[in-house]
C-alpha cells in the first residue's frame, strides 16, 4: 500500500494509542487528522511502569532516547516482603540483542508530553474538544459526523479513545465493557531514595505495594486494595486511609507512608478491564488500544500494548493493498498477544486477592513476561 496514494486517516483519542498511530501512519506517508474530546490535551495521574517489550515499541516509534534521558530504566524487578526483605529478584527478560533496558518507569505528564511534541512534529493535524456523533462506513471509506457538527470523509478511521470508547460504542452498541475486578489502586509520587535501584514488589501483606522510579529522583509508589470499589474522596480522606491501610509495612514503605503529607497528591482508581471479543473493526474503523482490549496494571503492558497496535497496524497498512486486508492481517498478528496480556493480568489479581503464595503471584509474572519478549 506504500506504493498507492496516501490515505486519509481520523484518529479518534490522543493517548498513548493515539499518538503513537498518528507519528506511524504520518511516518509512511498518510494524512492523519487526530481528534481528542479534552480542549486542552491534558493527561492525569501519577507514574506508570514499563516492560522491555515497552520500550522495544519506544525505539520503533522513535522515542527510547528520550525515555532514558529524561524517565528511568532498569533491569529485573525486586521481591520484597512487607517488612521490606529481600526475597528474590524477577527477572526481566531481554527482548532484542540490542541495547534495550528490561524494565523502567515514567511520568504519564512526560510520556504525554514527548508522544504530543513528536505528533505534531510528524505533521498530523490535532483537534481538540471534539470527537464522533457517527461513523459510516461503506467499500470507500467512512462517512464521519463530529460532535461540533461538521462532516467529512476518510479512508479509514481509527478509534483510540480508550476504556470508555464513544466509538466502540458507535460500532458495537452491545459490546461489553469494562468490569471492576475487585481491586483498587492508589498511586503517589515521592522521592526516591538511593536504594531503590530497580523496580520493587512487596508480596504477603494486606496489600500488594510496589515502587517504580521514575527519574533520578523521584518515583511513585502504587498499593492494590481488594475489596468494594470506592467512593470519591476528599484528599484528606485519602491521605489517612492510605496511611491506615500501610501501618503494618515496614522497610521502604513504611517510611514512605510516614513521609506523607497533605498536597502529597494521592490517586485512586477502580481497576477494570475486559478484553472486547472479535471483531475490532467494522467495515473501515477499527479499534486500538484500551479500546478493545484495557488490561490491569499487573503486567505494566497497558501502554506497551497501545504502542504495538499502533506500530503493527502502520506495518499492515504498508504491506496491504486494501485496508481490510491491513486489518486483517493486524488482528492476526494482535489479538491473542493482547488476550494474553488481559487474562494473565486478571489472574494475577486474582492470585493477589486470595493472597495467593507469593511465588504464585511472581510465577505468572516472569512467565507472561518471557512471552511477551518474543517479537511483535
Amino acid at each position: 500500500m506504500a506504493s498507492h496514494k496516501p490515505l486519509q486517516a481520523l484518529i479518534v483519542g490522543g493517548g498513548i494509542g493515539g499518538m503513537s498511530a498518528a507519528i506511524q501512519l504520518s511516518a509512511i506517508g498518510h494524512e492523519v487528522d487526530l481528534i481528542d474530546l479534552d480542549p486542552h490535551w491534558r493527561v492525569y495521574g501519577a507514574g506508570i511502569s514499563i516492560t522491555g517489550p515497552t520500550l522495544r515499541a519506544f525505539k520503533s516509534l522513535g522515542i527510547l532516547d528520550q525515555v532514558r534521558a529524561l524517565a528511568f530504566t532498569g533491569d529485573g524487578i525486586q521481591v520484597c516482603d512487607a517488612q521490606g526483605r529481600p526475597l528474590h529478584i524477577v527477572p526481566t527478560p531481554i527482548v532484542t540483542d540490542e541495547d534495550i533496558p528490561g524494565s523502567g518507569g515514567i511520568m504519564r505528564p512526560l510520556l504525554h508530553r514527548i508522544l504530543s511534541e513528536k505528533t505534531r512534529a510528524a505533521g498530523a493535524k490535532v483537534g481538540l474538544g471534539l470527537t464522533v456523533d457517527q461513523l459510516e462506513s461503506d467499500a470507500e471509506g467512512v462517512n464521519v459526523l463530529f460532535s461540533d457538527g461538521r462532516r467529512a470523509r476518510y479512508d479509514l478511521v481509527i478509534g483510540a479513545d480508550g476504556v470508555y470508547s464513544r466509538v466502540r460504542g458507535l460500532l458495537f452498541p452491545a459490546a461489553p465493557g469494562p468490569v471492576y475486578t475487585g481491586q483498587c489502586v492508589w498511586r503517589v509520587t515521592v522521592p526516591r531514595p538511593p536504594e531503590v535501584t530497580r523496580r520493587m514488589f512487596f508480596l504477603g501483606g494486606p496489600l500488594k505495594v510496589g515502587l517504580t522510579p521514575v527519574s533520578g529522583d523521584r518515583m511513585y509508589m502504587f498499593a492494590l486494595e481488594t475489596g468494594p470499589k470506592r467512593p470519591v474522596m476528599r484528599d484528606a480522606e485519602l491521605l489517612s486511609e492510605l496511611r491506615r491501610l500501610l501501618k503494618d509495612y515496614g522497610g521502604i514503605v513504611g517510611d514512605v507512608r510516614d513521609g506523607l503529607s497533605e498536597g502529597a497528591g494521592i490517586v485512586l482508581r477502580p481497576l477494570e478491564g475486559f478484553l472486547l471479543p472479535r471483531p475490532w473493526e467494522l467495515g473501515r474503523v477499527i479499534l486500538i488500544g484500551d479500546a478493545a482490549h484495557p488490561t490491569t496494571p499487573q503486567l505494566a503492558s497497558g501502554a506497551g500494548l497501545a504502542v504495538e497496535d499502533a506500530l503493527v497496524l502502520g506495518e499492515e497498512l504498508g504491506k496491504h493493498a486494501t485496508v481490510e486486508q491491513a486489518y486483517a492481517g493486524f488482528m492476526a498478528r494482535r489479538y491473542e498477544r493482547c488476550r494474553l496480556v488481559v487474562e494473565n493480568s486478571l489472574e494475577i489479581g486474582r492470585r493477589e486477592q486470595t493472597r495467593a503464595p507469593i511465588e504464585q503471584q511472581a510465577e505468572l509474572v516472569e512467565q507472561s513476561l518471557r512471552v511477551l519478549a518474543a517479537p511483535i
